[in-house]
């Protein structure tokens, strides 16, 4: 897994905590810290988390032995 997707994938998981706290808590952390969700500060974490969500796609169409897992052969005996 190269930095880049390391990157997208830490910004996804922080995302996935905020749509977390968002359903059960109605309560926006990136809105808390930054200023609100009107702030420009704001604006761009979301955007990232977006833009990380799309790197991260491309992960469910990857070959696994590109991820690095194998999967156990089956032997015939």
């Amino acid at each position: 897994m190269s930095t880049l997707q390391r990157i997208a994938l830490l910004l996804t998981i922080i995302g996935a905590i905020n749509w977390g706290l968002i359903g059960f808590f109605q309560f926006d952390l990136v809105a808390a810290i930054f200023g609100g969700q009107d702030s420009w500060l704001s604006r761009i974490i979301y955007s990232l988390v977006g833009i990380a969500g799309l790197i991260n796609l491309a992960l469910l169409f990857r070959p696994a032995e590109e991820l690095g897992r194998t999967e156990p052969k089956a032997s015939r005996t």
